[in-house]
């Protein structure tokens, strides 16, 4: 018995194909948001996919093969290579680099895909993209501000409505300062520290009585019932746990910040950051931004451990249904915060540094789910059709001529008659497609058939028949007024299949 030596085509787990439509959809936002980038100022750049892996910072030293979530491999002189897991250390690395000849502070934006070694699940890729803006070497919180009203302005660029996003701003010292105040501050509470962080983060999730649960004994996945999977907590002592909810619960705005003085106490790290909100809230005040785009809100606490100062999330508003039908707010496409010590891992000295980053294929599916896109599909060209094989040079003179005026097209170059070249043009969502028999040949004319079109009108007709004699939406033009007939169609498909510009 023979046997089967062909690879098996299957896509890794975790990984996902993007096709035109999606490609199409996702070089527009990108394009809006590139442009708020640089008229911020911002300039491009863009760092390679593998770094070595102890830039990344991302290793274990007592283990044979570096692990933490990144796919890691040796080059040929053994030293570890891993694939970038983010777009913020790669910029540490080139900064730190080349940190003589940038200009300070260095205001830059980078895009491309992110790589995670982790188990893939429902909306978890090891692939994505991101769109990142930073600004290193300025030490003052209006680089914070600055960050936040940009991230405000993209989301107005690509379509989000006022109303339907905010950017909260939190501050980790406020946060550390809390966690001095019930005791876990130093080096030997970093554990309990982070359950701390990851229970705050289940606010929205779970909400308050949720989190008491995670910052005492622990939270089992049906509270009522104390069935499924049990999430041990943080094992705090009551009054501590009235703390950190006073902290989370605060409020927005001046209001809620006057609520934390009262929570941070005496601790001097606490105070430094509610003077840094303070000082952030007057700036986008003065900015206009306070119309509630941008909010002091104490609930957002952002994961990474690297963060030292304001921190920032940018929030979808409206409603979504999940899984079980129930509405529930979309979440947040975009986040950030200071990091005044990633570079200083290279430097040997603090380099401030703030910056954000976009979700990319979360925000595509926010505006998708806003009908911001009404279709995904592309407009693709416009086929010209093979009617003679004997006069392939006449059909390849009009897809010049299309192409020379600036419009998309293409020449059948399959083997199959009208009927299948017809569906072809409609599954590359062509809007028209030429046809030139010979007697169209010989009359200087050709045939042009609007797709879209004929497609509306034949859904109103029945009969076979009355379709063949209506012959919807195909009209004849001379050869010399293609150009000019096809423009017609085109303009008449005009409303942007992206709806981006809504």
């Amino acid at each position: 018995m023979a046997t089967d030596t062909k690879p098996k085509a299957r896509l890794p787990r975790g990984l996902v194909d993007r096709t035109g439509a999606e490609l199409v959809a996702t070089r527009a936002m990108l394009e809006k948001i590139r442009a708020v980038y640089e008229l911020y100022g911002f300039e491009a750049l863009e760092t390679p996919a593998i770094e070595y892996t102890d830039a990344l910072g991302k290793f274990l030293p007592d283990q044979d093969r570096p692990n933490e979530g990144v796919f890691s491999f040796q080059d040929d002189d053994d030293q570890w290579l891993s694939l970038r897991y983010d777009l913020t250390a790669p910029l540490a690395r080139y900064v730190a680099e080349h940190f003589d000849a940038l200009p300070k502070p260095y205001r830059s934006y980078r895009n491309g895909y992110v790589f995670r070694n982790e188990k893939p699940g429902p909306g978890r890729f090891r692939q994505f993209m991101q769109f990142d803006a930073d600004t290193v070497g300025a030490p003052s919180v209006a680089a914070d501000a600055e960050i936040c009203m940009m991230a405000a302005d993209t989301l107005d660029a690509v379509g989000i409505a006022r109303g339907d996003y905010v950017i909260k701003i939190n501050n980790r010292k406020v946060l550390d300062g809390v966690l001095e105040a019930i005791g876990l501050g130093g080096a030997e509470n970093a554990g309990r520290r982070l359950t701390v962080l990851r229970a705050i983060d289940k606010l929205d999730k779970i909400g308050p009585a949720g989190v008491r649960d995670l910052l005492g004994a622990g939270r089992w996945e049906n509270p009522e019932a104390k069935s499924g999977d049990f999430t041990k907590g943080a094992g705090l002592e009551s009054a501590a746990i009235d703390r950190v909810i006073a902290f989370v619960e605060a409020g927005t705005g001046t209001a809620g910040l006057a609520k934390l003085d009262a929570v941070v106490g005496e601790s001097e790290a606490g105070k430094a950051g509610l003077a840094e909100l303070r000082e952030i809230a007057a700036l986008v005040a003065a900015a206009g931004y306070d119309d509630g785009r941008i909010v002091i809100d104490p609930s957002v606490v952002r994961g990474l451990e690297y963060y030292t100062g304001p921190v920032y999330e940018a929030e979808l508003t409206f409603e979504v249904k999940d899984e079980k039908g129930r509405p529930v707010r979309f979440g947040s496409v975009a986040g950030g915060g200071r990091y005044d010590g990633l570079v200083a891992r290279f430097r040997g000295e603090p380099v401030p540094a703030t910056g954000f980053s976009i979700g990319v294929s979360r925000l595509l599916h926010a505006l998708a789910h806003l009908g911001k896109m009404e279709t995904l599909a592309e407009i693709g060209p416009v086929v010209v059709l093979v009617m003679d094989r004997d006069r392939a040079a006449d059909y390849m003179a009009m897809v010049a001529k299309l192409r020379a005026n600036g419009i998309r097209a293409e020449m059948y170059l399959g083997g199959s008659g009208m009927k299948a070249q017809m569906k072809y043009a409609d599954k590359r969502n062509a809007p028209a497609v030429i046809i030139q028999g010979s007697n169209e040949k010989d009359a200087g004319e050709v045939q042009i058939k609007d797709l879209v079109e004929g497609a509306r009108i034949a859904a109103d007709i029945a009969d076979h028949a009355e379709y063949r004699a209506a012959r919807p939406a195909q009209f004849s033009v001379k050869e010399e007024e293609m150009v000019e007939a096809i423009r017609g169609v085109l303009e008449r498909r005009a409303a942007p299949s992206l709806g981006l510009d809504d």
